[in-house]
């Protein structure tokens, strides 16, 4: 995958989770090269869900 798609999937995922739990904020989903455990990390918190809850709340969206 080159890294134009895989910003725009990174784009389309952030906006998806944005609608669906609004208490996610432009800076938690916030995505920084290399930072990807990180901003795992901000989502789980913020949520109260583990990674694998989390993976499986995007493949249904």
């Amino acid at each position: 995958m080159n890294n134009l798609k895989a910003k725009g999937n990174l784009a389309e995922l952030v906006g998806k989770l944005k609608q669906k739990f609004a208490n996610l904020t432009d800076d938690d989903l916030l995505f920084i090269e290399g930072k990807e455990d990180e901003l795992w990390g901000r989502i789980q918190k913020k949520l109260g869900k583990t990674k694998d809850e989390i993976h499986k709340l995007i493949e249904k969206m």
